[in-house]
């Protein structure tokens, strides 16, 4: 695969190269107003990784092409722009399949990403855990054994083998599938150890109250996570900035509960990134209450909401009581003013929020409490710490009263 050498050590990240261009598709079931929204975050996932993107190349097709996803113009297009320019990577905004990756590399003369495999490697890179670390090499063995055929260009060879180590005549391609087989068995196994570990840690904390910082990735989740608990804690203007669950003890009127900032969700999440994760992201299924953080100056808000809804209900915690914080407000001012709550009820504007509303309201359909504010200007940081203190309150006069009718 483009991203990843197959080494005796294992599987290594290699260090990007400079620079790259970005292809998309324009089809009867995505506009180009939703293209060129993706292809804005696919570039910005190609900058976190610390690639450079000079060009984006967009074409209109009723679905992408079985071959090459492109037209072949477009791919006649896109091999002189990757030899004029020397370019390192060419990154689809899609999932490809093994055959279309290693047919466009024969007509780029490049290396070809997707989606996936950027999101990989940019979780490679931030993951600082041994946890994180083992379920994203997991993530990356279990994406890259069905892609195998297609890595190395010498697979027809017959080689002999050891009794007990390689049949007669087998094929370099079957060793490699049993190789990375063990290792994905390996490390569902290390998983599971560290697993248990991370529950014998849990079990000092059940005496508090969980809340769990949710949110697409780069809508300000540690930003507010550092202002709340007063820690340093990583803050970067970066998708994926935090990878590995952050536990903090916060007290706030009186009232001491725990803080988890957790790792960010995107649209096409890869699957296998869900599942390996699915052991971190249970920090959030636990949770008593969720501070949904979502960024409202951004044009696609609503989508976000859908993404991470949808994230949560995959994970188990889809009905877990929350409340939605509209970061990010001082940037209104910035944007086209447009409404901020989907409810028929009440749709304030910017200008509602602002002032009208004093920053919250509760929505009549979900119950949940609506709070705005702005994490680097403190602007309503007080009436987010009211409004988490007193859902808290009742969590806790409820652990108590259950407690009670029980003993």
């Amino acid at each position: 695969m483009s991203m990843i050498k197959k080494e005796k050590t294992g599987l290594q990240t290699m260090k990007p190269p400079k620079v790259g261009i970005v292809v998309a598709l324009i089809t009867p079931r995505q506009s180009l107003a939703k293209t060129e929204e993706h292809v804005k975050e696919l570039v910005f996932l190609a900058r976190t990784w610390g690639l450079e993107i000079v060009h984006t190349f967009l074409q209109r097709l009723d679905g992408p092409q079985a071959a090459t996803v492109v037209g072949k113009g477009k791919i006649e297009e896109i091999a002189a722009l990757v030899k004029a320019q020397n370019i390192d990577y060419v990154v689809f905004d899609d999932v490809l399949s093994p055959s279309q990756v290693r047919n466009l590399e024969q007509a780029c003369g490049c290396c070809i990403l997707d989606r996936n495999l950027l999101i990989f490697n940019i979780f490679a890179m931030r993951a600082k855990t041994k946890q994180a670390k083992t379920q994203i090499e997991l993530a990356q063995y279990q994406y890259l054994l069905p892609r195998l055929t297609r890595m190395w260009g010498h697979l027809t060879s017959q080689k002999g083998g050891s009794p007990g180590m390689r049949g007669p005549g087998e094929k370099e391609l079957e060793t490699d599938k049993r190789n990375i087989q063990e290792k994905i068995t390996r490390l569902r196994n290390k998983l599971v150890e560290i697993e248990k570990q991370c529950a014998t840690r849990k079990k000092s904390r059940e005496g508090f109250v969980r809340v769990a910082l949710v949110g697409y990735t780069n809508v300000g989740k540690s930003t507010l996570m550092h202002l709340l608990s007063k820690s340093a804690v990583l803050a970067e203007d970066k998708l994926f900035a935090t990878v590995d669950a952050t536990i903090r003890k916060i007290v706030l009127n009186n009232t001491p509960f725990l803080l988890t900032d957790t790792v960010g969700f995107i649209r096409k999440l890869p699957h296998t990134l869900v599942e390996c994760f699915k052991s971190t992201l249970s920090e959030i299924k636990e949770a008593d209450l969720l501070l949904h953080v979502i960024d409202a100056t951004h044009s696609d808000y609503q989508e976000h909401i859908d993404v991470v809804n949808k994230t949560l209900q995959e994970i188990g915690a889809g009905d877990q009581p929350r409340v939605l914080v509209f970061n990010k407000m001082d940037l209104l001012e910035q944007v086209e003013e447009r409404p901020l709550a989907s409810t028929q009820v009440l749709k304030p504007t910017i200008d509602l929020a602002l002032k009208a509303l004093e920053g919250s309201y509760r929505d009549p359909d979900t119950g949940y409490q609506n709070v705005f504010i702005s994490a680097t200007q403190g602007l309503h940081l007080d009436i987010l710490k009211d409004t988490i203190a007193q859902e808290v309150g009742k969590l806790c006069a409820a652990r108590n009263t259950a407690h009670a009718t029980f003993s």
